[in-house]
């Protein structure tokens, strides 16, 4: 009994961490000042002052960091980098 509920439990927290694969997230950096899309799920402590998502797109992040006041738009330097990033 105590190896099905080992295999269980293992099973649950493979299926957890590839849930969040393919999503998007807006972190709030206060060392940098701006705010930043990353792809893993953000831990909120020190200069991480926030986390928005996750959004299923880079698209739907963008728009997402649009809307947050705190975020100031990314010159069109960063905007490329973004892209290019992918």
């Amino acid at each position: 009994m105590k190896r099905l509920i080992v295999a269980g439990s293992l099973l649950i927290a493979s299926g957890t961490a590839s849930f969040a694969d393919g999503l998007f997230w807006v972190v709030g950096n206060r060392a940098t000042g701006k705010c930043n899309i990353v792809t893993s799920n953000p831990v909120i402590i020190g200069d991480i002052y926030f986390g928005s998502g996750p959004y299923k797109s880079r698209a739907d992040a963008k728009l997402a960091r649009s809307t947050i006041r705190v975020c100031p738009a990314p010159t069109p330097e960063e905007e490329k980098d973004e892209d290019g990033s992918n």
